[in-house]
């Protein structure tokens, strides 16, 4: 035996088509691409950086496994029967966190618990009607890109779990598709992660649809009244359990999120502690890590990847445009001191939209001081997409 096919790494590229070659070649490449800029801050290090290397393990670590069938010792996704899901436990690297946190949705759980704890509500509670309004708006892309889906060819639950990126919610995503497509439940929640760069470089060049002396707006601070923390922990159980009984599909999101506000509200330190470091950033390493280890070369030749891709960016784009849609309208009505940008915050990446929001402000007038009242609209664009999640996941069964 040739000395070269010790290397099973290298050996592997020449087993397979060339097709298959080139496209496993693309995926480590943008594992080191999706790494550096992660390094770089161009995009979400957190999430970048385990994911990269996921795909460069997962694409690069190939070996001829049991029949001569060519895999790898990270995970299998597909593992239908008891026998086969016991096998790939002992073997697969990453198999027990897919098994026990990826699918039944319970990472996405974990995300939210966290996100819930960092999450400041005063201003969704002191402007609601404001909040929701911009919400509304930025769930166009959520929306329209539904029918936009199943006119190319995507069956009604594919469709509703590709639309589900315009919410630039992750967790929200990565829950949906498990529900309603599986098959393609890797492919969208990548697009899904990895499109959220758009929220970063995107939306800042999108906000200059507003006229620069709108985005320089300075809002009155004194609009702001303050919310008493029991006000604001009673709000997180009574809405956390009615979403839940309206939408039961989308209560273990609806729980996670609201009882990590609650523990925030309530003043529980060691929870709040908890929940924001080791619960929130262990649970985003290892989602980051294992989409990346999902990212295999056999995904990305799947002719429907492409348009997957194409339907996330048109997803985030309308959303982001509704937003400020949304924003300018609000600004007419107003009778108070409103940026219009605000509505790019609606879009629900918390709080990635928020300081996208404030910094395109600061770009104008460096005196404008939006984040906080951002933050209102922000927390109800994940409320307005958790919603259409439940709609969708309930519903979508009505129009097969």
């Amino acid at each position: 035996m040739p000395v070269w096919q010790f290397f099973q790494g290298i050996y592997t590229f020449f087993l397979v088509e060339p097709a298959v070659a080139g496209a496993r070649l693309f995926l480590i490449a943008l594992g080191f691409l999706l790494i550096w800029l992660g390094y770089r801050r161009t995009l979400e290090p957190i999430i970048m950086i385990p994911m990269g290397f996921g795909m460069l393990g997962v694409n690069g670590g190939l070996m001829i496994m049991e029949a001569g069938n060519i895999g790898n010792l990270f995970i299998n996704p597909l593992a239908g029967n008891i026998e086969e899901l016991m096998y790939f436990l002992q073997i697969d690297f990453l198999q027990p966190i897919y098994t026990y946190t990826f699918s039944n949705g319970l990472i996405a759980g974990l995300v939210f618990m966290g996100i819930g704890a960092m999450t400041e509500i005063d201003y969704l509670i002191a402007k609601p009607f404001m909040s929701l309004f911009l919400a509304v708006f930025a769930e166009l892309g959520t929306i329209l890109t539904l029918p936009i889906a199943m006119a190319m060819g995507f069956a009604p639950k594919e469709a509703a779990s590709i639309a589900l990126v315009g919410g630039a919610d992750g967790p929200m995503v990565l829950y949906g598709s498990l529900l309603m497509a599986k098959e393609f439940f890797v492919p969208i929640t990548v697009v899904a992660y990895v499109y959220l760069s758009i929220c970063y470089a995107g939306y800042p060049f999108m906000a200059r649809v507003i006229p620069k002396r709108l985005r320089g707006i300075q809002m009155d601070f004194r609009s702001i009244k303050p919310v008493k923390p029991g006000a604001k922990f009673a709000f997180a159980v009574i809405v956390g359990g009615l979403l839940s009984l309206l939408f039961p599909v989308a209560a273990p999101l609806f729980i996670s999120f609201f009882v990590g506000l609650a523990v925030k509200e309530a003043g529980i330190q060691r929870y709040i502690d908890f929940l924001t470091g080791p619960l929130l950033y262990g649970a985003t390493f290892f989602l980051g890590f294992t989409l990346g280890a999902l990212l295999g070369v056999d995904i990305i030749l799947n002719p429907k990847v492409l348009l997957l891709l194409v339907l996330g960016m048109l997803a985030l784009i309308l959303s982001g445009f509704g937003g400020i849609a949304g924003g300018l309208i609000y600004h007419k009505i107003s009778k108070d001191p409103f940026n219009p940008l605000l509505g790019i915050a609606a879009v629900s990446c918390v709080p990635t939209t928020a300081k996208v929001a404030q910094k395109c402000a600061y770009q104008a007038n460096k005196k404008a001081m939006i984040l906080p009242f951002a933050m209102g609209p922000c927390v109800a664009g994940v409320i307005t997409t958790a919603i259409i999640t439940g709609l969708y996941v309930s519903g979508i069964g009505f129009i097969q």
